[in-house]
């Protein structure tokens, strides 16, 4: 006999144990099959100073059903896991940490502080690592790779050559996304519309050598000082004689052009625009478009440079703003002020208000690398799960702009670009290469761009450069392309895309088949969770449990907004205001499963987690029963499956179809909801309850009880099985319990086959027959309630309108109906006594009553009910017909009255046939 399992689950006694012995026994590693086909998925690798948030823990569960489903089907299966340098988020920690002991980063110097970060990273990066194997992720370790070790950060040099050399990336002055607290370019992921409500001043510029005005409009005063034109339409009457004709910029000694533009619109306003090329992006075009200058009025940090006049230098750009609208108050050229609702473009790390800023740095020309990309998902070479986010990708791809690479950092790959004096650059793999490849004499001095590269310029190559490349090595032809992409929407354009392209340029082939959008993971509220909001949540804590002190802590400490912090107390006690149960990892990943459906937004509510915790009891609870009746029973053929056992057989045949139908097709929801429904409506509710009877029915033969045990045992195995990609640790943990019983054993549930559909298996009589007897005791369940039959009364059942079908499924199962409906004697009777009657289908169910209730009682009892119902709907009723309270009232309060109205009515009806059936 096996060891009894333990009465109550506890997942905390299960899961490290079991995580440790798959990873001693390197149930993780690809490679181990002689299987040609393959699967494999690379791991959105996540910031390596970071934590797993609800995101994070979300798709990787998802990537982890899909690797362990794969792994069980007999695929060579990788999944590639990383972590990403992250160089905003990164350095901005290690800054503030130096900031707080009074250190600067410039104090350090740039090699000091790379240095520092080295540190940090060593110091914190296994964290994330170490919370993946909390929740049961299973890639291949011995593989992990982090995107600035030396391989990867020799594929980002050589990948950047190669568009050098080829002529798609270039150094140029552009307008960029400038964060004045970081002093560098952020991408557009970076940036968030912020609504506010803030002002529009109009402005009057007087027409050079005329009395004539042009009134403008503007949210940013301090802008006009760096305007180069003023744009009307072409076809605006009332400008057109203007155009080519100057303009005195007020509060300046300079004179600009009217022009005309297309890109005006003439009704909006008054019909004039002030163009300002080098402070926005929509007025840089039009500034391209007519060769305006480009003149950059602010420095690094955002106060005002020296183009300005000499009273606004240095001033930070809002303290300018207020004066320049009092300035031009002063001159009579402020026309009025209106309130106006605005989005304001700020940095989602600092909360800082960014600026268009006009500088140099190097980009790469996105047109070309789309092309391809975009085709390759035209022709369906690559698909989109679900369909529609192709539409994303399309809307991005074929308005493309070229791609700003450099930012302004320290830590991050450093651009292998080199400068003479004179401004010319040298592109190569270090200075020695470059002074080769270009002839350079010693004596040239030449200094190494200070700017790294974007995070998503390596991020961009990580399903290549992981597998060895540049090298030609095993790894690239046997896994790449990869299967599918596990990502959300909100990264369609910033890595799906790159990614697509530089594969394509790079390995003259797609990076991965499919590309399986997730919904984003939101909080109860619909709020995109950041640690700005400080509405994170770390599934650790779900696994674990946290108390509300310690969470308070963990969501308040390090906060980019420090004045967010009490609104973050706030919200936190009201929501959890005992802290977070522990839940267990098994139930953390159901959850994630479930919620995974095609939804562009999920809300995460803690209760669907205890839901599932739930769900893990009663799986736990139902194989203990499976182990405590099994005895020394081992699986053989000396068996004889009865109607009950042919049904279990067939519904888990219809689960195991559909789930790999659903899993075909990235339907993580349905297969969730299928297992839910497996497990606990049917083998738990039902088949256990069956096996509990037919084993202790002595006039069944040892056969037909080994076929009892036979299936109890046969398929819990595939349950756990077909759960486990779900649920690992609490199918590995029954499946060690199970495996005494079983003849063909593995020694991991991982090494188990994943079950597959068998048409022997399927039995739709039998699936006929249990129907109609579920039915059958369900109702004779209800029938003993409503009349308040004590559960230790056995009653008789006398059976009306049998048919020939009915009689055949009575002789099979009335062993069942007499034991799960505690039912003493079965009788057909087509003129019953005064009973209780229900129809099932054709059948009519009769209870006699007398002996089991004072029927006089319960016929007072129901009167009184029939009064207070009748009450209920009168009191609505009067209501709902006064024409004053219809008129008036709200549609969604009227609409509640209406509802109890139906309830009530209802109610009294069921009452009403409760009474007649007693006679």
């Amino acid at each position: 006999m096996t060891q009894e399992m333990n009465k109550n689950y506890n997942p905390k006694e299960i899961e490290q144990s079991n995580y440790q012995n798959w990873e001693s026994a390197g149930k993780f590693t690809c490679g181990n099959t002689d299987s040609k086909d393959t699967f494999s998925v690379m791991l959105p690798p996540p910031n390596v100073t970071g934590t797993l948030h609800m995101g994070h823990g979300f798709q990787m569960t998802l990537m982890d059903i899909l690797t362990r489903f794969n792994r069980m089907n007999g695929k060579d299966t990788l999944w590639q896991p990383g972590t990403d340098h992250a160089g905003i988020a990164t350095q901005m920690v290690v800054e503030r940490q130096l900031n707080a002991q009074g250190i600067s980063r410039h104090d350090l110097g740039r090699e000091n502080f790379v240095s520092k970060v080295w540190e940090w990273k060593e110091l914190s990066g296994g964290t994330i690592t170490s919370q993946m194997r909390r929740i049961g992720a299973s890639p291949d370790w011995d593989r992990e790779r982090f995107t600035m070790d030396d391989g990867l950060s020799d594929a980002v040099k050589k990948c950047f050559i190669k568009l050098y050399e080829d002529g798609l990336a270039y150094r140029g002055e552009r307008l960029v996304n400038w964060d004045p607290k970081l002093k560098t370019a952020v991408s557009d992921l970076e940036v968030v519309q912020v609504d506010k409500q803030g002002s529009l001043w109009h402005f009057v510029y007087p027409v050079a050598d005329s009395d004539e005005k042009i009134i403008i409009a503007t949210t940013r005063p301090e802008t006009m000082l760096g305007d180069m034109a003023v744009a009307v339409h072409p076809e605006d009457e009332r400008y057109t004689h203007l155009v080519g004709k100057m303009i005195n910029l007020p509060l300046t000694d300079r004179q600009i052009p009217i022009i005309a533009d297309d890109y005006v619109e003439k009704d909006f306003g008054t019909g004039c625009v002030k163009i300002t090329p080098a402070h926005d992006f929509n007025d840089y075009e039009m500034g391209k478009r007519h060769d305006l200058p480009m003149m950059n009025i602010l420095t690094d940090d955002a106060t005002l440079n020296s183009q300005v006049p000499s009273k606004y230098q240095g001033l930070d750009r809002f303290v300018a703003r207020k004066q320049i609208v009092a300035d031009m108050d002063a001159a009579g050229l402020l026309d009025k002020i209106e309130p106006h609702a605005l989005k304001v473009p700020t940095g989602d790390r600092t909360g800082e208000v960014l600026e268009p800023y006009l500088t140099k740095q190097w980009f790469v020309k996105a047109d070309v690398l789309a092309k391809p990309a975009i085709e390759a998902v035209e022709n369906g070479t690559v698909r989109f799960v679900p369909d529609n986010w192709k539409n994303t990708y399309f809307s991005w791809m074929r308005d493309i702009q070229d791609w700003c690479v450099s930012r302004q950092l320290w830590w991050g790959h450093r651009i292998p670009a080199w400068y003479d004096e004179a401004g010319n650059a040298y592109v190569g793999e270090d200075e020695a290469d470059v002074r080769a490849k270009y002839n350079l004499a010693d004596d040239i001095a030449i200094n190494q761009d200070d700017d790294v590269f974007d995070t998503w310029f390596s991020s961009a190559l990580w399903p290549f450069s992981t597998l060895g490349w540049p090298e030609k090595t095993a790894e690239l032809e046997k896994y790449y392309p990869t299967s599918v992409l596990v990502t959300g929407f909100d990264i369609i354009f910033f890595w799906v895309a790159r990614m697509m392209m530089f594969g394509i340029y790079f390995m003259n082939d797609v990076p991965f088949r499919d590309i399986y959008i997730t919904g984003l993971i939101r909080d109860s509220e619909g709020q995109k969770m950041s640690k700005s909001k400080g509405n994170v949540l770390d599934p650790v804590d779900l696994i674990d449990g946290i108390t509300l002190d310690e969470l308070l802590k963990k969501r308040t400490t390090g906060l980019m907004q420090p004045q967010m912090k009490a609104k973050i107390e706030k919200a936190t006690k009201k929501e959890f205001p005992e802290g977070i149960s522990a839940y267990g990892s098994d139930a953390v990943r159901f959850t994630y499963a479930a919620l995974a459906s095609t939804s562009r937004d999920i809300s995460f509510d803690t209760a669907r987690v205890e839901g599932y915790r739930n769900f893990c009891n009663k799986l736990w609870n139902a194989s203990r029963f499976v182990m405590m009746n099994l005895d020394d029973y081992k699986v053989c053929d000396n068996y004889e499956l009865g109607v009950a056992d042919k049904w279990i057989w067939s519904v888990l045949n219809n689960a195991v179809a559909d789930i790999h139908r659903q899993l075909a097709n990235y339907r993580f929801d349905m297969v969730a909801n299928t297992i839910y429904d497996l497990v606990w409506n049917n083998y738990c509710d039902w088949y256990v309850e069956f096996a509990k009877v037919a084993l202790k029915d002595d006039s069944l033969s040892e056969k037909q009880k080994n076929g009892v045990k036979y299936t109890l045992t046969k398929v819990l195995e595939n349950i756990l099985a077909l759960a486990h990609p779900l649920v690992p640790f609490i199918t590995e943990s029954i499946y060690q319990q199970l495996k005494a019983h079983l003849d063909n054993a593995k020694e991991t549930i991982m090494d188990v086959n994943y079950p597959v559909a068998i048409q022997d298996l399927e039995a739709p009589e039998a699936e006929k027959a249990i129907v109609w007897l579920q039915n059958v005791v369900t109702t004779l369940r209800n029938m003993r309630s409503e009349v308040g039959i004590k559960p230790s009364l056995e009653i008789s059942l006398i059976v009306k309108d049998v048919a020939d079908t009915d009689k055949e499924y009575l002789a099979q199962t009335e062993g069942f109906i007499k034991a799960l409906a505690r039912v003493n004697n079965i009788e057909f009777n087509d003129n019953p006594p005064t009973s209780l009657s229900q129809i099932v289908e054709r059948l009519e169910l009769n209870i006699p009553l007398e002996g089991l209730v004072d029927i006089e009682a319960e016929k007072a009892r129901l009167d009184k009910e029939l009064d207070k119902l009748k009450g209920e709907v009168a009191r609505v009723e009067k209501k709902l017909s006064n024409e004053r309270f219809v008129s008036n009232a709200p549609e969604a309060v009227v609409a509640v009255e209406k509802e109890k109205l139906a309830k009530y009515q209802e109610l009294y009806t069921k009452t009403l046939e409760k009474k007649e059936a007693l006679g």
